[in-house]
């Protein structure tokens, strides 16, 4: 009797467990074949390297990321700005397109310029007088109170100066000359403002002038006649249309020297007053205007 004869043989596989090695059906002697056992372990050796060749292929990619992770964390570390790393996601960024902001318009017309009313006779139409810009009995700067003498006004500008100075306002026009006069502790000042039609007029006068060009000095209400003779000290400069001077000495007819600091810081005092009330004059009318 045969066995098996009828069906086919199940094929042996080495890696499912419980499979039947094949035999040699030739003889009853059960002799295993040696043939297919060969070619069974030659497949087995070969399905192995594939594997380990794809787990070596794993491990690289495994590590090449790792390494890849690790040089981004240092380039983060060594970050030249110094910027903080535990910044926000990029989404709560904001964007560089934000739109600008909108302001409503506004019906505020710009601020007038005070030199500009002080710059020409059109705009300057302001009252103007020796009391109007020097007002009062008495003037204090700082801690220092000069009392108020005499004024005048005249539009002959000319008579009231002296030197070269006669020439000067002549030249470039003057059309007023307004003078006032202040004491203190034995030391007198005289202020000659010049008035001129544009300020380019004021700025050529004061150029032009020299140390010999001088403004007259003013007595009376009880000031004694001061540097007709004697040694003064004097300056010139200008604001807007106007070209304001000062001379300061001593009614007791002495000369001023250097040492006579006194004499220097009351000729500075009533400059620096002028210079103000004529600046004030043109924020004044700036305002007015304004408001109109």
């Amino acid at each position: 009797m045969s066995y098996g004869q009828g069906g086919s043989q199940s094929q042996w596989d080495p890696w499912k467990p419980n499979s039947q090695q094949p035999w040699n059906s030739g003889g009853d002697d059960q002799t295993p074949d040696w043939a297919a056992l060969a070619d069974a372990s030659e497949a087995r050796h070969k399905r192995r390297r594939v594997l380990f060749i794809g787990g070596g292929a794993v491990a690289t990619v495994a590590i090449g990321t790792a390494v890849a992770m690790a040089v981004m964390s240092a380039n983060g570390d060594n970050n030249a700005s110094k910027q903080p790393s535990n910044l926000p996601a990029s989404a709560s960024l904001p964007s560089d397109s934000a739109p600008a902001p909108s302001f409503a318009p506004t019906s505020a017309p710009p601020p007038l310029d005070p030199k500009d009313f002080i710059a020409s006779a059109k705009k300057d139409t302001a009252p103007l007088s020796a009391e109007t810009l020097f007002p009062g009995t008495r003037l204090t700067m700082g801690e220092t109170v000069y009392k108020k003498g005499p004024t005048a006004d005249t539009t002959n500008c000319a008579s009231a100066a002296g030197g070269t100075l006669p020439k000067v306002l002549t030249a470039n026009g003057c059309t007023r000359l307004l003078r006032v006069t202040y004491t203190k502790d034995g030391v007198a000042v005289t202020v000659g403002v010049a008035v001129f039609d544009t300020e380019a007029k004021a700025v050529k006068a004061k150029g032009t002038a020299d140390k010999k060009s001088i403004v007259k000095s003013l007595a009376g209400k009880g000031v004694k006649a001061f540097c007709d003779a004697a040694v003064c000290r004097s300056t010139t400069n200008s604001v807007g249309r106007y070209a304001y001077f000062t001379i300061a000495g001593f009614p007791s007819g002495k000369d001023v020297t250097t040492k006579d600091t006194k004499v220097f810081s009351a000729g500075d005092d009533l400059a620096e007053f002028t210079f103000r009330q004529i600046r004030r004059r043109g924020e004044a009318q700036a305002s007015a205007a304004a408001n109109q």
